[in-house]
């Protein structure tokens, strides 16, 4: 081969053009990533479950520029009930499915939560598990095991405490920190709060990381905590 016949240097304004042609480039069509938003439906949550069926339709909006979600709802209530819906992509789908929910007494299951989100993501990768609730009645270590695979999956688990229980406080942490995760307290007086809190797991779950720390740039102090956490 004549090697006298390639360029002996770029030529800038070419590689300048190829640059601006990709930068206009519709972005490729992907997979909706997958979300499981698990919710504690013991009757303790019934004064706030109108309004996570409202703030739920906060992850698809603060994820439409960024490719969407697929999100699956869970929730557990009375003896030993746990549901698990199909995966949707649609507000009003999701809604229609929390709508036909009411709460009901009984303890907590969130160790049967994160086995189900480990059978999951064994099966196709989930990008964040979502969980609100207000107490755990479980024994800490085998959540704690749980969560640790559930690291070891790059599944991350954001767990959101509403009150000030300081044992599901203890709980919560820990199975956010061992799952690669983050943990954040609200409550019922701050929707706002909740809100952000959730758009910004659907952004880490559609871009990343490097999208959550852009966005934490121009959000509250509570995202900009969340974000910290993540390793």
């Amino acid at each position: 081969m004549n090697d006298k016949s390639l360029p002996s240097r770029s030529d800038s304004r070419a590689i300048e053009l190829f640059i601006k042609q990709v930068r206009s480039l519709p972005p490729v069509t992907a997979d909706p990533g997958r979300v499981i938003f698990a919710l504690d439906a013991t009757a303790s949550r019934g004064p706030t479950w109108d309004q996570a069926c409202d703030l739920q339709s906060e992850l698809f909006r603060s994820a439409a520029d960024l490719g969407g979600l697929a999100i699956q709802l869970c929730y557990y209530r009375g003896y030993q009930e746990f549901k698990a819906t199909r995966f949707v992509n649609q507000t009003d789908q999701l809604l229609q499915l929390m709508n036909g929910v009411s709460c009901l007494g009984g303890i907590t299951q969130i160790g049967r939560l994160l086995r189900h989100a480990l059978g999951e993501t064994r099966s196709k990768p989930v990008k964040a598990i979502i969980f609100i609730g207000d107490c755990c009645e479980e024994d800490i270590d085998p959540l704690c095991h749980a969560a640790g695979e559930l690291g070891m999956l790059r599944t991350p688990v954001f767990m959101f405490q509403e009150g000030e229980d300081a044992h599901a406080r203890l709980v919560f942490e820990q199975v956010s920190r061992l799952s690669g995760g983050a943990y954040a307290p609200f409550d019922r007086s701050s929707p706002q709060l909740l809100r952000d809190l959730l758009g910004a797991v659907a952004v880490y779950a559609t871009g990343g990381r490097r999208a959550l720390a852009d966005h934490s740039r121009t959000s509250s102090d509570a995202v900009r905590r969340l974000t910290r956490q993540l390793r």
